[in-house]
């Protein structure tokens, strides 16, 4: 299916690997014209050449997006340097502390900028742009944390998580006129190269096996690239009358009595 997205600008948050830099190399076959930012500059360097070795523009740019005066930076480096911008996927996300009570109000408020503060920063910067292009697509990277209580971790992870499920629909309500989208995709638990499910995988191989068998009905933890197909399609024409939803990409993942085993 053609997507319809060669000749777009996206900007990817938190590109350097897993979700965001699997979404930044499918955007890339698309066609589009991807800025990328994370926090290390080698890392993201490579990330980047990734993109360009499939003829596309990439701009990696430095950037820590829960700094407002760097999320105003990538924004603007990224529209100077590739001509504008049409997509933006927020991907960055972390959870901060432990409980109630092992955690402070600093681990609350960490994990809310995490997951929520610098996306509705950096939505907000995006909208002169994509009003300039009549219209863009903005997706939010989610998780099931944000629906299962006994899969989010910690409280403040999942209130984060869910708080970005409710936002999608106000803010594609306030943006609509603008031919401007906003979306979230909520994956699952995803394996990957330098993640916790595979830090965990190789720390403790019985009790991840027994894990991935008692909560996962099709029998694995879910890809980086099975996300970013859903991420890639929401971005596109071919999604123009899905907005202010919630795409779920979970496996069906099944909360199990250990909880999370770790």
């Amino acid at each position: 299916m053609d997507l319809g997205l060669e000749g777009k600008v996206a900007l990817v948050t938190g590109a350097s690997q897993g979700i965001g830099l699997a979404t930044a190399v499918g955007l890339a076959r698309e066609g589009c014209d991807i800025a990328m930012c994370a926090r290390r500059e080698d890392v993201l360097r490579r990330a980047a050449a990734q993109v360009e070795a499939l003829g596309v523009r990439a701009a990696p740019i430095p950037a820590d997006v829960l700094r407002p005066e760097d999320a105003r930076r990538f924004v603007e480096a990224a529209a100077a340097q590739l001509g504008g911008i049409d997509i933006l996927i927020n991907n960055v996300g972390f959870g901060i502390g432990k409980g109630l009570v092992a955690s402070s109000d600093e681990d609350w408020v960490g994990t809310f900028e995490y997951n929520v503060f610098q996306g509705v920063r950096l939505t907000r910067l995006v909208v002169p742009h994509m009003q300039a292009r009549g219209g863009g697509s903005v997706v939010f990277i989610s998780s099931i944390s944000g629906w299962i209580p006994q899969l989010s971790g910690t409280p403040q992870y999942g209130a984060s998580k869910a708080a970005q499920i409710f936002m999608a629909e106000p803010l594609a309500l306030e943006l609509v006129h603008d031919r401007i989208r906003v979306n979230v995709v909520s994956p699952g638990s995803i394996l990957f190269e330098g993640g916790s499910w595979n830090a965990f995988r190789q720390r403790a191989p019985e009790k991840f096996a027994a894990y991935e068998r008692d909560g996962f009905p099709m029998g694995r933890l879910g890809t980086p690239e099975e996300v970013a197909d859903v991420v890639l399609f929401l971005a596109s024409e071919r999604a123009r009358w899905v907005n202010g939803a919630n795409i779920r990409a979970d496996g069906l993942e099944q909360p199990v009595p250990a909880n999370r085993p770790w």
